[in-house]
């Protein structure tokens, strides 16, 4: 599992808020936390997802290039399954890991991405690729109707999760009739019958910001995060599922 920090964040950062070490310390997987660039050498660091975020885009960073490599490099080192490599990521995480699915379906097998949706013009992934994504509805940094957030830091204009969402749904060849349910206010929106299992899930937080379900906040004072779900057994959960 590749968990990308947030725009302005670093590996220990989201490491942290995650929580994702004692996930795979417990289901016993690898789990790494790469750092992006930026002017700084420990900190403020961005991805370059397409329309965002910061010094990542505005330097045209490769990181699609560096995941490559990062992963080639894991695999010399560590007993990777070349099936199961997942990608992660909170906020501009998120957002790499939704062009990762674009640009890099020969290697990622499924993503999952928190708090913020797909944002690169042209998306042509090899394969479907399964999603399983998670956004609170009052998301006020990547708002989950798009937009530009009243708290956004890189005033970017966001794709909303609804057309994401369909992005994946109509790739993956799936039935566009989603199944629905909701428990306290957690909303999951599943939609099943996808080309080659590459099933959509959604998991809207009612009254939701910009946390982590189920982790810690992203800062001091940052928003606190749902604990009715865990995002980090969800995507364990989703993924297991798409190799029975």
């Amino acid at each position: 599992m590749i968990v990308f920090h947030g725009g302005g964040g670093n590996a220990e950062n989201v490491q942290r808020m995650t929580g994702f070490t004692a996930t795979a310390d417990s289901e016993n997987f690898i789990v790494v936390y790469p750092n992006g660039t930026g002017p700084l050498k420990e900190k403020l660091f961005t991805w370059n997802g397409g329309t965002c975020c910061g010094y990542a885009v505005e330097n045209d960073v490769d990181d699609v290039g560096f995941v490559r490599t990062l992963i080639v490099d894991l695999t010399g080192v560590a007993n990777v399954d070349p099936q199961r490599i997942y990608a992660t990521g909170m906020s501009n995480g998120a957002i790499m890991a939704h062009r990762l699915a674009c640009e890099l379906s020969d290697v990622i097998a499924a993503i999952g991405p928190v708090a913020a949706t797909q944002n690169i013009e042209t998306c042509q992934p090899e394969r479907p690729v399964p999603v399983i994504h998670f956004h609170g509805d009052g998301d006020r940094h990547a708002p989950y109707a798009g937009g530009i957030g009243e708290e956004s830091l890189a005033g970017v204009d966001f794709v909303s999760v609804e057309e994401t969402i369909a992005f994946w749904v109509s790739h993956n060849s799936c039935d566009t009739a989603p199944q629905e349910e909701q428990t306290g206010s957690i909303i999951h929106t599943v939609y099943t019958d996808c080309n080659q299992g590459a099933d959509v899930e959604l998991y809207t937080v009612v009254g939701g910001l910009h946390p982590w379900p189920g982790g810690k906040p992203g800062w001091l004072g940052g928003d606190e995060p749902t604990q009715e779900i865990s995002a980090n057994d969800l995507m364990w959960a989703f993924g297991a599922l798409l190799n029975e």
